[in-house]
């Protein structure tokens, strides 16, 4: 009877629906429940200056915390609620409360576990482009030390590969790898690699793939199956889609990703001060555990800190470029480049006596020898000088000189081909006379020592190893 003279009354101050009421204040309740008197009778339970607080209750099957505040409306008792505060009065202890909005037909709360948030999601930030001027060309974390998970089988293979005796030797651990499907479960789970860990991946499959001798091969080839173990390939496809770098063979990956500091360092230290102030180690030796290093080790070594030194001359290169040859500051840079660029050179000389002293096999002398084939074993310091001195372009020519920034990261070659367009200016000192043109041939002759330094440090890391001396010599 109750229920049929709610359905059948009609006021001006009430209007009835099929499933609920609404209440002179706004509220709404479900069809045979009294509305809370509290709402009606105290309009002003709400913070001052603002409308009453409605409260909605859900005409359908409620949900679990909603049953027993619909019950509690029915006996005509106020449902306790504390209301926020507002920006004039604090909160009343009798102001209800607003219900979760629920998903339309579901009755679960749009915040509960599964459901999309209600807020909009802030879209992610896009990476900032690189800039040299940090870091140089050096990475911006150190590298990461060892693999978890199953990667581990790629950190062993690796390790065992570099100090292997031969080609075949090398090889046959790859093969060996296939046949126990570990390197179709390691292809498995590069997409889910971050960014940095699919580049430290990728600096072993370098060690792997030169200590086979497939250092000048392209995995998605047709013609390196031949050649190479399908299964490596398809590894060495997808992290070099992962990184999106396609030819990291090369001495950028093998040095720079390769050494860390001996220490666990302080999180605010730049990483280029790291390489030059800390103590190195290798994370893939290519001597044994045990033994010092080999020679290739220490040429990695002496092009970590060649980069390391030379974050002063990508810094140079950002102040000459765009810059006129008239300019005053424009002898300024190039006699800091100068000094630079003998800093650095002077930097390999001291590397070179370690070097020398050190051992070497043949596997590792045949690695250089390789590297060396390919040009992979282009310093990218000395890249952004002769992008700034156009030695490089003389020289080699355009297509040479694509062909040995092809070992560097899209990030890299962008810059340099940014500073082979912004330097052009500086260039035109080749042409004229005076100071500045002596100063600007000066920088150019620097940078030719210093690469002449450098090709003889490679030739002596490939030099065969003076045989012992016996007691009786």
């Amino acid at each position: 009877m109750g229920d049929r003279a709610i359905m059948t009354t009609t006021t001006s101050a009430s209007t009835t629906t099929t499933g609920t009421m609404t209440t002179p204040t706004g509220a709404t309740t479900p069809m045979g429940a009294t509305p809370d008197p509290s709402a009606a009778t105290h309009p002003a339970a709400a913070a001052p200056g603002t409308a009453p607080a409605a409260r909605r209750v859900t005409g359908g099957a409620a949900g679990p915390a909603e049953v027993p505040a619909a019950r509690r409306a029915t006996a005509g008792g106020a449902v306790p609620a504390t209301g926020p505060a507002s920006a004039t009065g604090p909160a009343s202890a009798t102001a209800p409360t607003e219900e979760p909005a629920t998903a339309p037909g579901t009755g679960i709360s749009a915040d509960a576990p599964g459901m999309p948030s209600a807020t909009p999601a802030t879209p992610a930030t896009s990476a900032t482009p690189h800039d040299p001027c940090t870091h140089g060309f050096l990475p911006e974390r150190p590298p990461v030390r060892s693999m978890i998970g199953t990667w581990t089988r790629l950190d062993a293979m690796a390790r065992a590969a570099a100090v292997a005796p031969d080609r075949e030797t090398a090889v046959a651990l790859v093969e060996r790898a296939h046949r126990a499907e570990e390197l179709s479960a390691l292809r498995q789970r590069v997409s889910r690699l971050s960014l940095r860990n699919a580049e430290a991946a990728a600096m072993r499959i370098a060690v792997i793939a030169v200590s086979c001798g497939w250092c000048g091969l392209d995995p998605q080839a047709p013609a390196a199956r031949e050649v190479a173990d399908e299964a490596f390939l398809d590894l060495w496809a997808a992290i070099a889609h992962r990184i999106d770098h396609d030819q990291f063979v090369a001495l950028p990956t093998l040095a720079l990703h390769n050494w860390v500091p001996e220490r666990k360092p302080r999180r605010h230290i730049p990483i280029d001060q790291l390489a030059r102030t800390e103590v190195l180690v290798p994370i893939v030796r290519w001597a044994p555990e045990g033994q010092p290093l080999s020679r290739l080790d220490r040429l990695m070594l002496a092009a970590t800190r060649l980069e390391a030194h030379g974050i002063w001359l990508f810094r140079l290169a950002e102040t000459l470029a765009g810059r006129s040859p008239d300019d005053s500051s424009t002898p300024t840079a190039l006699r800091r480049l100068v000094r630079v660029q003998h800093a650095l050179r002077a930097q390999l000389l001291a590397e070179a006596t370690d070097l020398t002293a050190a051992p070497a096999t043949p596997q590792q002398r045949a690695v250089l020898g390789a590297l060396a084939e390919q040009g992979a074993l282009e310093p990218p310091v000395l890249q952004a000088a002769e992008a700034v001195l156009g030695i490089g372009g003389r020289r080699m020519g355009e297509g040479r000189r694509q062909l040995l920034r092809r070992h560097l990261p899209a990030q890299h070659r962008a810059w340099l081909s940014a500073m082979d367009r912004h330097c052009a200016p500086v260039r035109t000192l080749a042409h004229r006379g005076g100071p500045d043109a002596a100063v600007y041939r000066e920088a150019q002759e620097s940078l030719i020592a210093l690469r002449r330094t450098y090709t003889a440090l490679v030739q002596a890391a490939a030099r065969p190893a003076a045989p012992p001396l016996t007691a009786a010599a």
